[in-house]
């Protein structure tokens, strides 16, 4: 049964796969929910950047705003996998989004008043990063009990597909939301993609959790599961790595549209592009596995080559293509790592793992983002872009390697499968390879 099961999970793929998983009654709502409030960060995002830039004309608070929506995360992060592991997530979720209304609304309200000074915006900014550091490992867990296993990979494409298809809808429309209603308008936007999401959380009804005990939950016990599975230690490191490589994107993207001679709003559309090409990578790897090491490889080449030919080009709308295949290769390479980090561990341990996660991807954000700034601010924002790349083109070259000395060395291979067929974690190894 198991085996009809994997062959008619792989019988439909791409856009097939993506809508049948998406007409399910608790999926449909909840990627919704969550790709609307995913725009609304956007609108929140890129007003507070052009805020603080307009005020300012300086990349270096650009990347301290990044700085603080991330580093909750950072500090965070373990505790809330913890706690995501021993509460009900839904109900985790339920509280969050709520803080997460008031936060928006109000920083609207101050912006109307003319209150919202640069480090009132960076003060706001750091709430709501408290609040995403709370409830990005429920959001991650949760998403393996509204589907079955065999659509676990869908599932994961998708949800980084709503994050993305938000980075490619709803910077452009933030960018329109700033020109015709204004900054304030923008964040009371964010506030009722809160409350959307929330609905959605209201609708949908995941499978009963398994909880862990206090005891079981520890934090202090993810370090030896990672010590026992290497493996997973690499696809954290490959999510991390991902995450850099996008960050001059997201951190700079007002200093790169005036790097190339445009206004500042043109930043929404440069976030965007990078978006569509995120959105295209889900649609094409919904419904398939994971993939080989090879095929990892070569989506971090696209990724980290994308971002660098788009640092360095001189001519904007080929540039773009540059951006959009960058954006098809950070999709590829972080589903194919996260649906790993999902799919290898037990129920009583995915809040944990998730948040080890979320730590990855966006908890050494703040690092990036300084680190964006400070580049950007020593020399330019071209030579950051190039920089933050850098270890993207590195791992794709050691994964690469990697994948053709496994080719090459074909009788130790078999000697190995031969040795491990009787083991129980064989089909998982085999998978990974």
């Amino acid at each position: 049964m198991a085996e009809t099961g994997s062959e008619r999970a792989e019988a439909v793929a791409g856009p097939r796969a993506v809508w049948r998983i998406v007409k399910r009654r608790n999926f449909g709502p909840y990627f919704l929910g969550n790709a609307l409030s995913a725009s609304g960060t956007w609108f929140q995002n890129l007003a507070a950047g052009l805020l603080i830039y307009r005020l300012t004309h300086s990349a270096l608070l650009l990347g301290i705003l990044s700085f603080s929506q991330f580093i909750p995360i950072l500090v965070f992060s373990p505790w809330a996998g913890s706690l995501a592991d021993r509460v009900d997530r839904r109900r985790l979720l339920l509280v969050s989004q709520s803080l997460a209304v008031v936060l928006s609304a109000g920083l609207a309200g101050l912006a109307w008043a003319g209150l919202a000074t640069t480090w009132v915006v960076i003060a706001d900014t750091l709430l709501l990063g408290v609040v995403s550091a709370f409830s990005a490992p429920a959001q991650q867990a949760l998403i393996v009990s509204l589907v079955s296993r065999d659509e676990v990979p869908t599932a994961v494409a998708l949800n980084s597909m709503t994050f993305n298809l938000a980075r490619a809808i709803g910077p452009v429309g933030a960018a329109l939301s700033v020109h015709y209603l204004g900054i304030p308008a923008s964040f009371a936007v964010n506030a009722a993609s809160y409350l959307v999401f929330i609905a959605a959380l209201v609708v949908v009804r995941p499978r009963p959790q398994e909880k862990a005990t206090r005891e079981e939950s520890r934090v202090r016990d993810s370090i030896p599961l990672l010590r026992r599975r290497p493996e997973l230690a690499a696809y954290l490191g490959i999510v991390a790595i991902v995450g850099f490589a996008s960050d001059p994107i997201n951190t700079l993207s007002p200093a790169f549209a005036h790097a190339y001679g445009r206004p500042d709003t043109w930043a929404g559309l440069i976030v965007g592009v990078f978006g569509a090409g995120a959105v295209t990578a889900a649609l094409v790897v919904a419904g398939r596995v994971a993939g080989s090491r090879a095929r990892m490889g070569a989506t971090l080449f696209l990724l980290s080559g994308g971002v660098i030919a788009f640092s360095i080009c001189p001519w904007l709308p080929l540039g773009f293509i540059f951006l959009f295949g960058g954006g098809f290769g950070y999709l590829a390479s972080n589903t194919s790592a996260t649906t790993r980090l999902q799919l290898g561990v037990a129920e009583q341990q995915r809040g944990r793992i998730m948040a080890l996660w979320t730590l990855a991807f966006l908890g050494l954000r703040p690092f990036a983002s300084l680190l964006d700034g400070v580049i950007a601010r020593a020399t330019s924002v071209r030579v950051a872009g190039v920089v933050l790349a850098m270890p993207a083109l590195g791992a794709a070259i050691a994964v690469t390697v990697s994948s053709l000395r496994q080719r090459r060395d074909p009788p130790r291979r078999v000697a190995a499968s031969a040795a491990s067929a009787s083991s129980p974690g064989s089909l998982r190894s085999q998978g990974e390879r």
